[in-house]
């Protein structure tokens, strides 16, 4: 080797020696969620059949419920993620023990709104009145008793617990505040043996999240490329981008990816959504999950059609599945 290149490979190693922890995102196998790299979300919602909203919840049977868990475990999902600790939620966690299914479980609590957030989201128009937003926060209370008490019953199915779903991002509908959010964290891990998180957007993370990160085990993480007008072969980049830039905004934290996917159709994203463009996404995302020791709940498991506008069926709500709501497979899962 010459001086010049002597001079140059020096130069070079220096500047990788000088380079920050944070700048490389490489996690270890102990920070996956019980080693698992890819899991689903779950909510086992058919034709017909919904969550409460306001009138009651039509929840599936329990024989469809145990039909959607061998189907996923026909395809090697192990981990699932479900969104709240109610009547459906608490079916699913007695299934899995009673039949001694190989599955573990991502346990959500879902917040409902504290703040009434009609000047940021688009969706909501009026006002929420301050009664019932004193309600909710009772409801919230409620719920999270619920979840430690599930988390507690079933300390070999729960691996751990999400304290809220995109309760502080600016355009959602059922907002909390994060010193709320905090408090809540905070109750969660004094009561069960688990990891507790918070799943919300990568951009609220980087931004916004460093209180939270101080309390929470490891970061829930949503990036989703489609609804930011990526293409398909901008996809993996963007989400590492996204991952990179919380990484480096909290660099002493593990990461987890708790809603990633692809729609696939969409009249919202035009030809952007369909199945071959849904299965590379999930492919190269598993691949990268792999080499960087990141696991990653896929959005989602069965299509919804109770999600959305009622008018329109091709709404993107209702066709992240991996699945069609009749459980047949996409191509990402034949």
């Amino acid at each position: 080797m010459n001086n010049v290149l002597k001079g140059l490979f020096a130069t070079t190693m220096a500047l990788l020696t000088a380079m920050p922890a944070s700048a490389k995102y490489q996690q270890t196998a102990s920070d996956l969620i019980d080693n698992q790299v890819m899991g689903v979300a779950y909510s086992g919602f058919r034709e017909g059949q919904h969550p409460d909203r306001g009138n009651g919840a039509v929840n599936p049977s329990d024989a469809e419920i145990l039909e959607d868990l061998n189907i996923l475990l026909d395809h090697d999902f192990n981990l699932i993620r479900l969104y709240d600790s109610g009547e459906n939620s608490e079916t699913v966690l007695a299934l899995i023990k009673q039949h001694k299914l190989p599955i573990k479980v991502l346990l959500g609590t879902w917040l409902e709104a504290e703040i009434s957030n009609h000047e940021g989201c688009p969706w909501l128009l009026e006002p929420i009145p301050q009664e019932e937003l004193n309600k909710n926060a009772l409801s919230n209370g409620a719920e999270l008793a619920r979840g430690i008490g599930l988390a507690n019953q079933y300390p070999n199915i729960v691996v751990a617990v999400n304290v809220g779903n995109e309760a502080l991002v600016d355009w959602n509908d059922h907002m909390v505040s994060i010193d709320s959010v905090i408090n809540y964290v905070k109750h969660v891990k004094a009561s069960i043996k688990q990891p507790v998180t918070v799943a919300d957007n990568y951009e609220w993370w980087i931004k916004d999240g460093a209180p939270l990160a101080e309390v929470v085990d490891f970061l829930g993480i949503h990036t989703y490329p489609a609804w930011e007008n990526k293409t398909i072969d901008e996809a993996l980049a963007y989400t590492i981008e996204n991952i990179k830039g919380v990484h480096e905004a909290l660099p002493n934290k593990k990461i987890a990816i708790l809603e990633a996917g692809w729609a696939s159709q969409a009249i919202e994203f035009g030809d952007r959504a369909s199945e071959e463009k849904q299965k590379r996404h999930y492919n190269e995302l598993k691949d990268w999950a792999t080499k960087t020791n990141t696991t990653v709940l896929f959005f989602e498991a069965f299509d919804e059609p109770w999600k959305g506008d009622p008018n329109n069926p091709k709404g993107a709500e209702k066709h992240w599945g991996l699945f069609n709501v009749d459980r047949t497979p996409k191509q990402v899962m034949k």
